[in-house]
């Protein structure tokens, strides 16, 4: 018998023998809690090394498991163009203010501001190199001082700066603006914004940000904590794998509390050195009462098949020093974090983590080609309801849940290739989220959970009956649906 025949028969075996594992024992299965797409690269490494017979077989397993659990990467990256992210549309106030139009007289204009001042941008491109740019002047909470460009796609940042805006005073607020990462390396390029100390009350409104590690990093400094910002109407990605072993974290926030995301794409945050493990977004820190809303992410929109680790949207994130802590202990990473009305597609692990997150609330994501939801450790307690869940939601290592009415797939469907949550939308890998045949609906949903005016994804209100998940009709999303 040849070898490449006794290879297919050890493939066909193997993949019998998973077959037969998921009929008889779907409750073993659910319980080691080890999704496909997580089995698959760890058996491809381990079957390394070896003889060629037992490498390919190792590869053929890996790419069976990959198969069962994941979309095709053959199919073209689909293009979003919705009512969340950055729009065409300005937002806030007309053009006026003080103009500027060139790189030393904005940073002089950055200097010398004062409360209410607008500094607008005139159309053109703006290179920074060598230093950061320093945000030291306060606004005020009825005169913030706000940067602009009078239309989006109209000004463009480049950035060749380890940081870029260092946010250390109070209540400024970026709008309309292209802001790119143009470092030689990667590691040379970490934030956009540095959002620190006393910079309380900031805000990021309808810009496009690209190619950087952390392209918001918030922290404390100096006994202060830059609370209450906004990031709203932002699109956060890259166009290439970070070679970094940096954190790769678009909203990279510690310690800080009272934070909204809400309305944000946020996509291709693969990170290629290191343990290469990243996340979109997270809170932790010992931060509290931080929101994430009716935010895209989209873990690997183009950058796909790459390997390593994506998190979609995480309370606690990977956890964090002592020394970087709130309270200077990390009792918690996370209290009372509210996750609301998300669609988290494509991450090669969790669309939702919670590491230490105490009162959580998990309530009307979508949530497709991920390994589902996870609260772990016993710091972690969650409300998970109305989710719509492509994948497991569970409890690990003393986590905390308190499950309401949620629709989500048992891990042991996953080993058989089945996916009866991506199976209600047309075209999921595509970017077509609309249903297949109709939306499915809850017999009854605990409004408690939830505000009673919150819209859903696409901005409108909840539908009555109430969906599962992040919205009723995908193309109240925009033209792409």
């Amino acid at each position: 018998m040849t070898v490449r025949r006794l290879v297919r028969r050890a493939l066909l075996a193997a993949v019998a023998v998973a077959v037969v594992a998921v009929g008889a024992l779907p409750a073993v299965i659910d319980h080691v809690g080890i999704a496909p797409r997580t089995l698959a690269p760890y058996i491809e490494k381990r079957s390394s090394g070896h003889n060629p017979v037992i490498v390919g077989i190792g590869r053929r397993v890996a790419a069976t498991l990959t198969a069962l659990d994941r979309r095709s990467t053959d199919l073209p990256p689909p293009h979003l163009a919705l009512h969340v992210g950055a729009q065409p549309q300005p937002a806030g106030q007309d053009a006026g203010g003080i103009q500027v139009a060139t790189p030393d007289a904005l940073r002089a204009a950055l200097n010398e501001a004062a409360p209410g001042d607008v500094i607008t941008l005139t159309p053109g491109t703006y290179r920074f190199q060598g230093k950061g740019i320093g945000i030291v002047r306060a606004g005020r909470a009825d005169a913030p001082i706000v940067v602009r460009a009078a239309r989006p796609g109209t000004v463009h940042i480049e950035l060749e700066t380890l940081e870029g805006f260092v946010v250390a005073a109070p209540y400024w607020r970026f709008e309309n603006l292209n802001i790119d990462g143009a470092c030689p390396g990667d590691g040379d390029c970490e934030h956009a914004f540095h959002v620190i100390g006393n910079g309380h009350h900031f805000a990021s409104v309808n810009n496009t940000i690209r190619d950087f590690n952390a392209h918001i990093k918030i922290n404390g400094a100096d006994g202060r904590f830059p609370d209450d910002g906004l990031i709203e109407h932002t699109t956060l990605s890259a166009t290439h794998v970070r070679a970094t072993g940096k954190p790769v974290t678009p909203v990279d926030l510690v310690a800080a509390s009272g934070w909204t995301l809400r309305a944000n794409v946020i996509s291709d945050f693969v990170k290629g050195e290191g343990n290469q493990v990243s996340y979109g977004a997270f809170a932790k820190g010992g931060g509290r009462n931080n929101v994430f809303e009716r935010n895209v992410v989209w873990c690997e929109q183009t950058l796909r098949g790459q390997p390593g680790q994506r998190v979609g949207l995480s309370l606690g994130g990977g956890g964090t020093g002592h020394e970087f802590c709130r309270d200077g202990r990390c009792i918690t990473e996370q209290e009372g974090g509210v996750l609301r009305a998300n669609l988290i597609v494509g991450c090669s692990d969790a669309g939702i983590y919670l590491n230490g997150a105490a009162a959580s609330k998990v309530v009307d994501n979508t949530l497709v080609d991920t390994t589902g939801i996870d609260v772990r450790y016993p710091a972690s307690s969650a409300v998970v309801d109305g989710n719509l869940v492509d994948g497991p939601i569970r409890a690990r290592d003393g986590g905390i849940l308190h499950l309401g009415d949620n629709r989500a797939t048992p891990l042991w469907r996953v080993y058989a290739g089945s996916h009866p949550v991506r199976g209600l939308f047309r075209a999921p890998a595509t970017g077509d989220f609309s249903w297949r045949d109709g939306p499915p609906l809850r017999d009854e949903a605990d409004e408690g959970e939830r505000p009673a005016d919150a819209p859903d994804l696409c901005g409108a209100r909840r539908a009555t009956p109430a969906v599962y998940g992040a919205f009723a009709r995908f193309m109240d999303c925009g033209p792409a649906s």
